[in-house]
C-alpha cells in the first residue's frame, strides 16, 4: 500500500512509527512531518491547508490511504476533497467532524440521543453566559465551543474564574473557537480516555488512557494540550468499557448515521466516570496526544490494516491485539509553556530506541543540520513495562536522558494509577 500521513506531532510520529513497521506498506509519505517522522517514511512539502495540492498529491502518487492525524484539517473537510475523488481516508467527513469542531453540537448530540453527560447551556454572548454562571454557581465548566488546541476549557472552582473565564472567550483568547460558549454542569469523579474505531456501521474498541492535562506537578497550574499519559486506565474496568460501548459510543454511532452525518474513523471520548457511571466530558475526532504514544506501544497488531478496513466500511474484517503490559509517556515541554516560551532551543541528544521504549517527536524541526525545538509540547519518552511503576521509572530514564536546556516535564506522570498499584 502506498499510504500518506497527514500532521507534524507526536501522536502523528506515533503513528509514522506504527504504520512503518507493517508488511503492507509499499511507499510511505508524510506532509509537513517533523525530524522524528522522518525516521520512518518520505517527508513531502505540502500545505495540508491546500485541500487541492493535497488531492493532486494523492493523485499523483497513487496513494492507496491518507491518514489524517490532527483535528483541524478534519473540521475543514480534507477527508471530504479526498473521498469525492475516490481516495480512501482515516477520518470523518466535516459535518461528523463536528463532534470535536463543536463542542456545542456534541452536546446537542447527546440531549438528543440520551447519552450521559452534564447538563449544559450554549450561550452567543457574556452577559447572558454570566447570569446563567451566577444562578447556577461554582464549581462550572466553561468551554470555548470550537478547536482552541486542548486550552478553552476551564473548571472553575470559583464564581470569579468562572466569569473570567467567559471574558477570556468573548474577549477573543482562543480566536473564533469561543465565538460561543458552553457552559456545564462539573462531574465530580475520575476521567480516562476511551478509544474505539467507527466505520459509520460497525466498532472495533481499542484501548482505554488516563492523560495529565495540568502543566504542574500534583494536577495544578494551567490546562496544557497533555503533559503525559499511560495506557490502560485502571478505573476503565470491563464494567465500565461495556458500559461505555452501549452508553454512549454506539448511540453516538447510530445518532450520527440517523442524522445523516455517518461517523467514519476514531471515536475518542472523553469520559468522567461517576458515581452513575460513564459520563461524556467531550469528543475527539482524531487519536490523543499524548495518548497515541501510548496505545500504539501497547499495540501488538499491524495498525495499517486497522486503518485501511476503517476508511473503506470493513471494519468487522479486522480485530486488535494488545500487549498486557501498561505503557506511560512523558511529555517534554519548553519552559514557559503554556505560556510564552523561546522557540529554536538546541536539543543535543536523545536517546536510542529499544524494543519497549522510544522517544517521539512532537514540536521539532532541524536549523543548519542541529535538531531544535519549535513547539510548547516538543518530545515524548514513552515506555512500556510490566507494571506501571516500572513504565514510569523506564520512561523518565529516558526523559533525563534527553540533552535539552531548555525543557521540563511533569515528576509525577501516572500518579492515579500507582495509588491503586504501586508496585
Amino acid at each position: 500500500m502506498k499510504v500518506l500521513l497527514i500532521g507534524s506531532g507526536g501522536r502523528e510520529h506515533a503513528l509514522a512509527w506504527k504504520i512503518a513497521q507493517s508488511p503492507l506498506l509499499e511507499a510511505f509519505y508524510a506532509a509537513p512531518g517533523n525530524p522524528g517522522i522522518a525516521e520512518h517514511c518520505e517527508l513531502v512539502p505540502l500545505d495540508v491547508d491546500d485541500h487541492a495540492a493535497v488531492l493532486a498529491f494523492a493523485r499523483d502518487t497513487a496513494i492507496d490511504l491518507v491518514v489524517v492525524g490532527p483535528e483541524a484539517p478534519l473540521v475543514a473537510g480534507l477527508a471530504d476533497v479526498l473521498r469525492a475523488e475516490d481516495i480512501a481516508v482515516f477520518g470523518p467527513s466535516a459535518a461528523a467532524a463536528q463532534l470535536e469542531g463543536s463542542k456545542g453540537f456534541t452536546k446537542d448530540i447527546c440531549a438528543r440521543f440520551d447519552i450521559p453527560t452534564g447538563a449544559y447551556q450554549r450561550f452567543n454572548n457574556a452577559p447572558k453566559a454570566k447570569a446563567y454562571v451566577r444562578d447556577q454557581g461554582a464549581p462550572i465548566v466553561i468551554k470555548a465551543d470550537g478547536l482552541a488546541a486542548g486550552k478553552g476549557v476551564t473548571v472553575a472552582m470559583t464564581l470569579d474564574e468562572a466569569l473570567a473565564a467567559i471574558d477570556d472567550c468573548f474577549e477573543g483568547a482562543f480566536g473564533a473557537a469561543g465565538a460561543e460558549v458552553v457552559v456545564e454542569a462539573f462531574l465530580d469523579g475520575e476521567e480516562a480516555s476511551f478509544f474505539c474505531l467507527c466505520d459509520g456501521k460497525s466498532l472495533l474498541p481499542l484501548a482505554t488512557a488516563q492523560d495529565h492535562k495540568r502543566v504542574g506537578d500534583g494536577d495544578t497550574g494551567p490546562n496544557t494540550g497533555g503533559m503525559g499519559a499511560y495506557s490502560p486506565a485502571p478505573v476503565m474496568t470491563p464494567e465500565m468499557v461495556a458500559r461505555t460501548m452501549s452508553e454512549i459510543i454506539e448511540p453516538t454511532m447510530r445518532g450520527m448515521a440517523e442524522i445523516g452525518m455517518p461517523f467514519s474513523g476514531v471515536f475518542f471520548a472523553g469520559l468522567m466516570i461517576t458515581d452513575k457511571g460513564p459520563e461524556l466530558i467531550e469528543y475527539n475526532v482524531r487519536f490523543g496526544d499524548p495518548e497515541c504514544q501510548v496505545l500504539l506501544m501497547r499495540m501488538k497488531s499491524d495498525l495499517l490494516p486497522l486503518l485501511d478496513a476503517c476508511a473503506r466500511g470493513r471494519l468487522d474484517t479486522v480485530s486488535a491485539d494488545w500487549h498486557d503490559q501498561p505503557a506511560l509517556t512523558v511529555v517534554l515541554a519548553s519552559k514557559g509553556y503554556p505560556g510564552a516560551y523561546e522557540k529554536n532551543t538546541p536539543i543535543h541528544a536523545i536517546p536510542q530506541e529499544t524494543s519497549d521504549a522510544k522517544v517521539f517527536h512532537a514540536g521539532t524541526a532541524t536549523a543548519d543540520g542541529q535538531l531544535v525545538a519549535t513547539g510548547g509540547r516538543v518530545l515524548n519518552a514513552t515506555a512500556m513495562a510490566p507494571s506501571v511503576a516500572a513504565a514510569q521509572k523506564k520512561a523518565y530514564e529516558m526523559a533525563d536522558t534527553v540533552d535539552w536546556q531548555n525543557g521540563f516535564c511533569r515528576r509525577d506522570i501516572g500518579w492515579r494509577a500507582l495509588e491503586r498499584t504501586p508496585d
